[in-house]
């Protein structure tokens, strides 16, 4: 199936590409499912809407929210989905992504608290319901760089990947990776004294926990043998419930696979077709040690981004349709869902489907293939997307993301991150700034950054 944008003139069109193309994508009648509550914990999601955590590369040198991060937030949660998904926020300083990306550490974990109140007063203000609230907790790994230039912290070899090695890349020691687990258990209670509902312990996009999954040729406790590959995960989660207890909701962002070779979650004969014997496998065990909600991506960012989020414009033409990725994406949440009926997962892959997203989402939420809806880039482009959902079922294609990645393009020149085409007014002086290689932030900026 070649690559082709987005053209469908209705949704009975869509129907019959699907059925042409001999897919798997539910499509509903109505979309009133989405409007429905779901209970987590002792908490309730006021509907099945939900943002993506995207990362906006807008905060200050020392990790704290600045002035675009809390716009964005606040934006999202006018927005009235049920539950937001605040962003990658890395546990400790060499494990940033990029030198602006968040940190939750004892000196900013109140300005991390007052970025969530001022959202959950953005939606009262609005007329919404409490949004149910994650912080994602993370390590870059390999894709550190915490002071602009690569500072990789590499967890396993990786065949497709080695001519992205820098000199002086740094394998992790099973000392590190032990020690890692407290740090994260640390982040985590401090989450909780933020005011989130819950954390999230990423494991996807080949992030550091996502690259020890497919860490067979590692020697040592964290590598080779399944058990070994997910110890830290799992560890990490067991830490956490032990010191947390109920306070605080467990959630996993999951890579279901990675689509290269010797990845995680792939056919061993051809690496491009899912294989979730072991993702299954370790998504029942997390559900027995506590996690209730499994946020199932795909690939990553860096290498194969077409597979994490199916779009029309980007760094390459990829190879397959991408109604393809869509439906590879939500069966892998299909299977997971199964495989853990009375946990939470959220689906994705929803944004390239424009105006017809919203009748796929409750149609897998109907035919139990997920629970939760999740949006990405769509939220970027349209904050408001879920209110207009919850009141009219249907969306306004003016603002709709265009899946043209130029989102994605600003965080690759070292910018801040957000919707060129529909919030011109804040991105585009931001994204021709990037695309003409000056540096970053060089602006009026309120804010002095490295």
């Amino acid at each position: 199936m070649s690559h082709a944008k987005f053209n469908y003139q209705s949704l009975a069109e869509l129907q019959q590409d699907i059925e042409k193309r001999g897919l798997a994508i539910p499509i509903a009648a109505t979309v009133d499912i989405v409007r429905q509550p779901i209970t987590i914990g002792s908490k309730t999601i006021p509907n099945r809407l939900s943002i993506l955590p995207m990362e906006g590369c807008d905060g200050t040198a020392d990790g704290k929210p600045d002035e675009l991060t809390v716009r964005r937030y606040n934006r999202f949660a006018q927005g009235g989905a049920g539950l937001l998904w605040f962003e990658a926020t890395a546990v400790v300083h060499e494990g940033r992504a990029n030198p602006w990306q968040l940190q939750i550490n004892e000196l900013t974990k109140d300005s991390l608290k007052a970025m969530l109140e001022e959202s959950l007063q953005a939606a009262r203000t609005a007329g919404h319901e409490r949004p149910f609230t994650i912080l994602q907790l993370t390590h870059s790994g390999r894709n550190s760089r915490p002071d602009g230039s690569p500072r990789q912290v590499i967890a396993a070899r990786a065949a497709h990947l080695e001519d992205k090695l820098v000199e002086g890349y740094h394998m992790i020691t099973d000392q590190e990776l032990k020690e890692l687990e407290d740090t994260y258990v640390h982040a985590a209670e401090m989450a909780a004294e933020a005011g989130f509902d819950a954390v999230d312990i990423k494991s996807s996009h080949g992030y550091l926990l996502a690259e020890l999954l497919m860490a067979h040729t590692r020697e040592g406790i964290y590598g080779g043998s399944f058990e070994n590959r997910t110890r830290l995960l799992c560890n990490i989660v067991e830490k956490i419930k032990s010191k947390v207890g109920d306070k605080l909701v467990l959630a996993v962002r999951l890579g279901a696979y990675d689509s290269v070779p010797g990845g995680w979650g792939t056919d061993e004969n051809d690496y491009r077709k899912p294989d979730l014997t072991e993702p299954v496998k370790l998504i029942k065990i997390l559900n027995r040690k506590g996690v209730a909600l499994f946020n199932i991506s795909a690939g990553n960012p860096y290498y194969n981004p077409h597979v994490t989020r199916p779009y029309d414009a980007g760094s390459y033409l990829p190879p397959t349709h991408p109604l393809e990725q869509v439906s590879l994406l939500l069966n892998a949440a299909r299977e997971l869902q199964a495989a853990v009926p009375d946990a939470i997962v959220m689906g994705s892959g929803l944004t390239w489907l424009r105006q017809y997203a919203p009748y796929v989402a409750a149609g897998c939420i109907e035919a139990k293939w997920m629970k939760l809806a999740g949006f990405g880039r769509q939220a970027f482009a349209y904050p408001d997307f879920a209110q207009d959902i919850l009141k009219t079922g249907n969306l306004d294609t003016s603002k709709l993301c265009l899946a043209c990645s130029k989102c994605t393009a600003i965080m690759r020149d070292g910018g801040r991150s957000g919707c060129v085409p529909r919030d011109a007014q804040v991105y585009a002086p931001i994204y021709r700034q990037g695309r003409e290689g000056k540096p970053p932030y060089e602006s009026d900026h309120v804010d002095e950054h490295v």
